[in-house]
């Protein structure tokens, strides 16, 4: 059975987007569908953090010069990010259970592969190629989960999707930490093989099939497909080599240029194409358009705050990899905490309200760390900001994740996911290229005295920005409450 036809509510939601999702019609479905989606996109979102905390060890293995070392990391994001909107579109038009099973599987493999590399080529190219199959992955789970759950379970699925997104940044890094330390650094790349293979088979087994029209090859939009992934794709290999090359260089304003060609050339294409890749009137849907752009700025927040505290725990205060990993173990359970919070709040509240609240929790957060000084001390200067900030976070994911698919029919619900988690990447390296040049203005972040200084002014800010995106949450995210309380996971 077609899981695209199993809840006619979820296609047709009208009035206030965030009330949308309020009914409660359709019958329960079991969780196993859910579990396998957050298995896979656990994976996905572990892989753009985990890899942060070896790319030294990973440096001396393979022989990877200092500037090489970024690609590690860029080669993953640009093709993920790039290629996320052409993995909803193909999730929209073919079998979602074939797109994600075959995602899945080609991400196993790409990671068995990452650990088995011997040389840098060889270790950039299986990134890349984890990327592209985190682009076919992730829309389809998003999109398997909206179309399946309907009512309180819909609501507590896409609450629990939200906290995997802010939590798995946080706990890739403690993660990373701790492999790298106690083993090698292949198995940060092997840990995803069993996970992958059992999330493979009961997927399998447990998702259900559908029957759909084979759509013709123009239906892809193929000319918007690889201008949108060129265009993101130089957008994100722009930013992240920012931290090497400097803002104003010939080679970040030459690939900011090529991105801005890219992307305008998308747009004219999509005005031409009689099946577009993203379909115009999406960009009507205030829901989703705005909460993609506070997903964009809440997870550059999040990702720049990891990256600056890492460098600050390991330059300034000499910790170790595992020690590192393990001082991040409070802001994790602290984003935890955040998300249960969000979803208490949102029985009560409006998305918009929740969201704002976050992040002037998060600014306040980042101004609170922008104190920390030379001489600071891990408990007493840099924890309470950091479990602050882990609340904030946790608390702007729940209301982003909840209200931006509500009333997004079926037929649209893969392109959809694949805009607001293309949010969610660009986000990330934006997060990193912004505040690490930010921080830069005040010292450098390889040096003892520079980087505690380049802390300090990185959040800083921070905290300007999120009180600027705090400001348009409030003013632009979904006014209505959301009916009923988010549901709890129960039978």
């Amino acid at each position: 059975m077609s899981d695209t036809s199993a809840h006619p509510h979820s296609a047709h939601h009208h009035g206030h987007p965030a009330a949308a999702d309020g009914d409660e019609d359709g019958p329960r479905r079991p969780w196993t569908l859910l579990a396998v989606a957050l298995a896979a996109q656990i994976l996905v979102v572990l892989d753009i953090s985990v890899v942060n905390t070896a790319l030294p060890t990973i440096g001396r293995a393979l022989d990877i010069e200092g500037g090489s070392l970024q690609w590690l990391v860029t080669a993953y994001v640009m093709m993920s990010g790039g290629g996320l909107l052409l993995g909803g579109r193909i999730s929209d038009l073919l079998s979602r259970r074939g797109v994600f099973l075959t995602g899945l599987a080609l991400f196993t493999v790409a990671s068995i592969v990452s650990g088995f590399a011997e040389t840098a080529n060889q270790l950039i190219a299986a990134r890349a190629v984890q990327g592209l199959s985190a682009a076919l992955l992730t829309p389809s789970a998003l999109s398997l989960i909206t179309t399946t759950y309907s009512g309180a379970q819909r609501r507590a699925a896409l609450a629990l999707w939200g906290a995997v997104g802010s939590l798995g940044v946080a706990a890739g890094v403690l993660l990373g930490g701790a492999v790298t330390t106690w083993s090698s650094w292949q198995f940060i790349f092997w840990i995803n093989g069993p996970v992958g293979l059992v999330a493979l088979l009961v997927g399998h087994r447990t998702i259900a099939r559908q029957r759909v029209a084979r759509p013709s090859l123009a239906a892809f939009d193929l000319p918007g497909a690889a201008t949108v992934l060129a265009g993101l794709a130089a957008l994100v290999y722009t930013l992240g080599a920012t931290e090497t090359h400097g803002w104003w260089s010939l080679r970040t304003m030459t690939g900011l240029v090529v991105s801005l060609v890219f992307l305008v050339t998308f747009l004219r294409v999509e005005r031409r194409a009689p099946q577009p890749l993203f379909p115009p009137h999406v960009w009507k849907l205030d829901a989703l358009v705005s909460g993609t752009a506070v997903m964009l700025g809440i997870t550059g927040i999040l990702v720049g705050a990891v990256f600056l505290t890492s460098i600050f725990l390991q330059t300034v205060l000499g910790y170790s990899a595992l020690r590192t990993g393990v001082a991040f173990l409070p802001f994790a359970l602290a984003i935890t905490l955040g998300t249960v919070l969000a979803r208490h709040l949102l029985a009560h509240l409006a998305p918009r309200t929740v969201a704002a609240a976050g992040l002037v929790v998060t600014g306040a957060a980042a101004a609170l760390l922008s104190f920390a000084s030379g001489d600071a001390g891990y408990a007493a200067d840099l924890l309470p900001g950091l479990i602050t900030m882990g609340v904030g976070v946790g608390m702007v994911f729940v209301p982003v994740s909840v209200t931006s698919m509500a009333g997004i029919p079926s037929s649209h619900a893969g392109v959809a996911s694949g805009f607001l988690m293309t949010g969610h990447e660009v986000g990330a390296a934006l997060g990193v290229a912004v505040l690490s040049a930010v921080a830069s203005t005040a010292g450098s972040l390889a040096t003892l005295d520079g980087a505690a200084d380049a802390f300090s002014r990185g959040f800083v800010g921070a905290a300007v920005i999120a009180g600027a995106i705090a400001l348009f949450a409030l003013r632009r995210m979904p006014a209505g409450r959301i009916a009923g309380e988010i549901g709890h996971m129960h039978h």
